[in-house]
């Protein structure tokens, strides 16, 4: 008995220590950009940052906002999120419990529509080309029209419903004289808090982290979202490895600094959001994604 419970306690231990490494590993990545964010760009050049800031300085965050590139980016990144955002939940509940109802005609192969989506793609020249016929391209709403349906997400919000909505409910709503659509909006919503939520968080941050579909589509430069900015930021302070002169040398350092502080500027709203929906975030996935 003694040694079944030494060994549990040994197992335990173990288990602490690598949940600890994980997490280090995890976590560190970020805390070393941020105190990069606050050191001299010598110090980090000579590698000389590793727990702490060193030479500490807010010379990075001042140049970053003095940039004009950035608030722009900025705003029109809050502004494809909340849009963006607010178009796949009006696409993507409705559609998830739409294809729960038995009553829908041809709902197998409905589902099996939407299924072969996620295997079989056109391809990137092909909807460029689309997507310019439709007058889409360099232009406000193919930031959050593409994608405004995410089969995936459609997938755990059809498995939501069905697995904690009960169909006695419904058929209660039914017999009052509930429309489906009021069942929806006044029923099925109110008790789907936990799914809406973890949707929100997906489909935000897929929103906020987005530079791809910009890169693609969007040729005017004061429309580019935040992400791309940085993308552009980085790729420069990566790229000005030749020249000479203590001006060229000077801008170089300043790039380096400022890439730290424009990371840190991109990855702090998020990081504030998600602790305040992590609940839900936890529970919707689960019950989402494993039941049924």
């Amino acid at each position: 008995m003694r040694k079944i419970i030494h060994n549990d306690k040994v197992f335990t231990v173990f288990n602490y220590i690598l949940a600890a490494l994980f997490l280090l590993i995890a976590l560190y990545p970020l805390w070393y950009v941020v105190i990069c964010s606050f050191s001299g760009i010598s110090a980090i050049v000579t590698g000389k940052v590793w727990i702490v800031p060193k030479d500490v300085t807010f010379d990075g965050f001042k140049r970053m906002f003095e940039q004009k590139e950035i608030w722009s980016g900025y705003r029109w990144t809050i502004l494809y999120t909340l849009v963006g955002t607010g178009i796949n939940l009006v696409f993507t509940i409705p559609a998830g419990y739409a294809l729960t109802r038995k009553t829908l005609p041809f709902r197998r192969a409905i589902n099996m529509y939407f299924m072969l989506t996620m295997f079989i793609g056109g391809g990137m020249i092909p909807t460029y080309l689309w997507m310019d016929r439709l007058h889409l391209v360099n232009t406000f709403w193919i930031m959050v029209l593409m994608g405004a349906v995410s089969v995936w997400n459609m997938i755990i919000c059809r498995t939501f419903f069905e697995s904690n909505i009960p169909e006695e409910l419904i058929d209660a709503a039914k017999i009052d004289g509930g429309s489906e659509i009021g069942i929806f909006a006044r029923i099925v919503l109110p008790l789907s808090k936990a799914i809406l939520a973890v949707m929100t968080l997906f489909f935000a941050v897929g929103h906020w982290n987005s530079y791809f579909t910009a890169l693609i589509y969007l040729r005017d430069r004061g429309r580019q979202p935040l992400q791309l900015v940085l993308r552009t930021i980085l790729l420069t302070s990566q790229m000005m490895t030749e020249g000479s002169g203590e001006q060229f040398d000077q801008l170089i350092f300043e790039l380096q600094n400022m890439k730290y502080c424009v990371v840190i500027a991109a990855s702090l709203p998020v990081l504030i959001m998600y602790p305040f929906i992590q609940k839900y975030f936890v529970k919707g996935v689960m019950i989402g994604a494993i039941k049924g």
